[in-house]
């Protein structure tokens, strides 16, 4: 409602989807800042969470996975095993091809970010009850199946650069 006790229209505030962006601009820089504590990119933070749920899969299909060129993945995750958060080991079964694992200190890191990323889910929702946040939740996930979204993949990966 607008100062004057008018009602303000729809477009003032935006629609549904220009919410969805705002916030989803808004929570993915928060995000960025937060992870940049932990010295990642929200990619970074990214591959080491698929990781973590996928041990063992090949540069192809994190690539495929991500919607990520394989020309840009490779630097991509060299950058993250010379870290040491990563280790890619040949494929017993076809040996032209890697396959990657989180490292210790790569799950010791992993281990920080589930906290940041919790604190994360919080600050951004905390003008909603746990209810409200599960139907919000299950209303957005509705949405994204609509849209045809790879679930627990941002699309953001498909602009990553490699340097």
């Amino acid at each position: 409602m607008s100062t004057n006790g008018e009602k303000e229209s729809p477009a003032h505030r935006g629609g549904a989807a220009f919410l969805l962006s705002q916030l989803g601009a808004h929570a993915a820089q928060r995000f960025a800042d937060r992870v940049a504590e932990l010295d990642l990119t929200p990619a970074q933070a990214g591959l080491l969470r698929m990781l973590a749920q996928a041990p063992g899969r090949s540069q192809r299909e994190l690539a495929d996975m991500l919607g990520m060129p394989p020309s840009r993945f490779v630097p991509f995750a060299d950058g993250m095993q010379e870290r040491g958060l990563i280790e890619r080991r040949r494929n017993p079964d076809d040996r032209r091809v890697y396959a990657l694992s989180l490292t210790d200190k790569g799950m010791e890191l992993l281990a920080r970010l589930g906290t940041v990323a919790r604190a994360h889910e919080e600050q951004v929702c905390q003008a909603l009850t746990p209810d409200e946040r599960g139907q919000l939740i299950g209303l957005l996930r509705r949405i994204a199946d609509q849209q045809q979204l790879t679930p627990g993949v941002h699309v953001g990966y498909r602009r990553l650069r490699s340097g």
